[in-house]
């Protein structure tokens, strides 16, 4: 029955695209992935969560392996992001949007200008009560960006592939987790002085849910703060714009994060007295991978190199400017020679506590296929919920510092 809806729901969608934009959003996964995808102990059908890194200017695609926890599938790098490093306030800065997202199979958009797209939803509820204004924010393909995460277009017809096949498998939404960098210690101390720093160390709080389960943690807004792999006690919900409940987080879950978070503070107590401080600003209006800089200076000298990148650049890209402040940001940044050429990391292993005991993996809950459907201005995105099935929860009272995205959103019409 659920693949009959499936089927039915990509006739439907066929009728309202282009053959062109069908072509496209159609295309099958090439067989160096589809070998790539079971090498890792996935499948095509299987879930998919997309992680953002803007200041590293990589995305990575992570799937369900067979034991239903979440490995790295292929990093992709970034050709193009606008802004700088925070979160998008108004309609008009060209800010990215950080935070957590939820994509519908409404919210993919095979008519995209920008070759291929999907919508990150912004603003999602965290945004919405600070009152955060913004539309059309994606990620799309031509390497262009005015607030949004920008492609090649062989990458995000890669990507929009592989989110096809998860939906088409039965995955109702995935997850997107945008961040300012990767939250290690040496980039929080790095960046201590910035003002958004209450901010991101809340957007810290899911990477490590995250890095510690291997699971897609579940996200609610209280407080005007994200609360992760939390459930309100009963009679009580979570509002975006109210105190947060008391809530529960399975207690092995709540004690491994606990236990990274103390390592890592005390990296960044360790590394503050000589970490440099990054610029709060580097007017560069974005970022662009090395990757790309260097084919776009291969060409602009004419010089040739057997150096690939990972897709088409377009004849006009305009690359960040690069300010005094940015490069001296981009001096402390060490991109690994395999990143830097685009090679796909290996996979992450089981995930194991900073002591070393295993987390066991959250089985995700079988869902009911649901296949590509035509662009509409009245979807909203879903994330199904996981199982309980760590341990019996531990009762949390939130208290008031920063503790994101709620677990249903609304979407707008396409045009990007």
């Amino acid at each position: 029955m659920v693949a009959l809806a499936a089927t039915a729901a990509l006739a439907l969608a066929a009728c309202n695209q282009t053959d062109e934009a069908a072509r496209k959003a159609n295309k099958p996964l090439t067989p160096e992935m589809v070998s790539l995808i079971a090498k890792k102990d996935m499948s095509p059908a299987s879930p998919m969560l997309v992680r953002i890194f803007k200041q590293e200017a990589e995305l990575e695609v992570w799937k369900a392996t067979s034991d239903g926890s979440y490995a790295l599938l292929k990093t992709y790098p970034i050709c193009r992001w606008s802004g700088e490093l925070g979160p998008k306030v108004r309609v008009g800065d060209r800010q990215a949007p950080e935070g957590f997202y939820t994509i519908t199979p409404g919210q993919m958009n095979p008519n995209s200008n920008y070759y291929l797209s999907f919508n990150l939803g912004f603003p999602n509820a965290f945004d919405r009560s600070y009152g955060r204004t913004g539309e059309f924010l994606m990620v799309h393909g031509d390497c262009s960006s005015a607030g949004c995460y920008a492609m090649t277009d062989e990458q995000i017809s890669e990507i929009f592939s592989l989110a096809r096949e998860s939906f088409a498998g039965g995955q109702r939404a995935f997850q997107v987790q945008a961040y300012p960098f990767r939250m290690t210690p040496k980039n929080i101390a790095r960046h201590r002085n910035n003002p958004n720093m209450a901010f991101w160390r809340n957007l810290k709080q899911g990477y490590d849910h995250f890095e510690v389960t291997k699971q897609e943690p579940k996200v609610n807004v209280c407080g005007r703060a994200y609360v992760f792999d939390a459930e309100a006690v009963p009679g009580r919900s979570f509002d975006a714009n109210a105190s947060c409940p008391p809530y529960q987080v399975p207690p092995q879950v709540a004690s491994a994060v606990a236990e990274k978070q103390r390592s890592d503070e005390a990296q960044v107590a360790a590394l503050a007295p000589s970490a440099p401080l990054a610029p709060v600003r580097t007017n560069a209006d974005g970022g662009m991978h090395p990757v790309f800089l260097a084919k776009l200076k291969e060409r602009e000298s004419g010089q040739m190199s057997f150096a690939e990148a990972p897709g088409t650049l377009p004849e006009h890209v305009n690359p960040p400017k690069m300010t005094p402040e940015k490069v001296a940001l981009d001096s402390d940044l060490a991109v690994p020679a395999a990143a830097a050429a685009g090679a796909v990391p290996s996979a992450t292993t089981a995930p194991t506590q900073t002591t070393g005991a295993p987390v066991p993996p959250v089985r995700p809950a079988t869902q009911p296929s649901e296949a590509a459907v035509p662009v509409r201005s009245d979807t909203s995105a879903a994330v199904a919920r996981k199982p309980a099935t760590l341990a019996s929860a531990t009762s949390i009272t939130p208290s008031g510092t920063l503790p994101g995205a709620a677990s249903s959103m609304p979407t707008s019409r396409f045009s990007p």
